[in-house]
């Protein structure tokens, strides 16, 4: 079969096309006949080398924790039911950038009928995510809430929930053609973070009082600028670092302006409640409240470049590799 490689740790040249013998399912695993591969951009960073929240893989290793398919084989405890049904998978760590991966049969969801694989994949992976940071932030109805990366996978979904719970939303991205996207998903105002001054605008945005819910999935000088126009008592919820370096707050400063900040470490304790948060966004999704935006898709032969466009930051919404 098909795969993709990561031979060294560096830039996406390091994703090489190759072939790997076909899996045989263990017990209590499964095969499945991969059609979409996800990628999110801490993969990017793992294959760098540069993560700091992942065990480091021994190369070479096969990208990839997250596949939609087709069971094809089940092993042994596994109820043969499962054959021919189409399910998200998680793979670990590694493995989805393949023709054929194996799974646990623990982590195998099942796709609601009606609904595509990639779109089912976008909200089981960003979905869920998205889903729970709004739970944890306690977003309501006469919120203020400030959504960074706003064109991205999770942002995107986060301006869209944080919509259909009441609040005002201010989009921030980087670029006209993102902050067209935000626009069209129903955010109340956009701003550009790449422009000086641009929390300015959030504060005006937001009738001078500024977000008194901020989501930071940025990080570095971004995070630190929005913590700063966060209102007082307002809530400053942290789960990404695209930037490269994760917003910092000294709880003392933090306690000065009575600023909630819930930390990165919130992810950790997600793993339990994604099934049902994922079965809640793909209801919300086929009742029409919430669309999962997918930008790009590549080929499994062009990883490199999936890769390479969400480490730019070219990337709008969720990119997904078809296989």
């Amino acid at each position: 079969m098909r795969v993709v490689r990561a031979i060294g740790f560096g830039g996406p040249e390091v994703l090489v096309p190759g072939d790997a013998p076909d899996p045989v399912p263990g017990s209590g695993e499964v095969v499945v006949d991969v059609a979409v591969a996800g990628m999110t951009f801490v993969e990017t960073q793992i294959r760098r080398g540069t993560d700091r929240w992942h065990e480091r893989p021994r190369l070479p290793y096969v990208p990839g924790g997250l596949v939609a398919g087709r069971v094809s084989a089940v092993g042994a405890q596994v109820d043969p039911m499962w054959l021919g049904r189409r399910v998200i998978a998680g793979t670990g760590e590694t493995g989805g950038f393949a023709e054929r991966a194996v799974a646990p049969i623990g982590e195998l969801f099942p796709v609601p009928d009606g609904l595509g694989l990639s779109e089912a994949t976008a909200l089981y992976s960003d979905g869920s995510t998205a889903q729970g940071l709004v739970e944890h932030a306690r977003i309501g109805s006469g919120d203020r809430v400030l959504v960074e990366a706003a064109a991205g996978g999770v942002g995107s979904l986060l301006v869209q929930l944080a919509r259909t719970a009441g609040a005002q939303v201010v989009g921030a991205a980087r670029g006209s053609r993102k902050l067209d996207v935000v626009r069209g998903l129903g955010a109340d105002a956009v701003v550009d973070y790449s422009e000086p001054g641009w929390t300015e605008r959030v504060r005006e945005a937001t009738g001078g009082a500024g977000p008194n819910v901020v989501f930071d999935g940025v990080g570095g000088q971004i995070g630190r600028a929005a913590f700063e126009v966060t209102a007082h008592a307002g809530r400053f919820s942290i789960h990404g670092a695209s930037s490269g370096e994760i917003t910092r707050i000294d709880p003392a400063e933090a306690g000065r302006r009575d600023v909630g900040v819930i930390g990165i470490e919130q992810l950790f304790g997600f793993q339990p409640n994604v099934a049902r948060w994922a079965e809640r966004m793909m209801s919300q999704a086929a009742a029409g409240l919430i669309r999962p935006i997918i930008g790009q898709t590549f080929s499994l032969e062009s990883a490199a470049d999936a890769h390479t466009a969400v480490e730019n930051r070219t990337a709008v919404g969720k990119t997904l590799l078809l296989i």
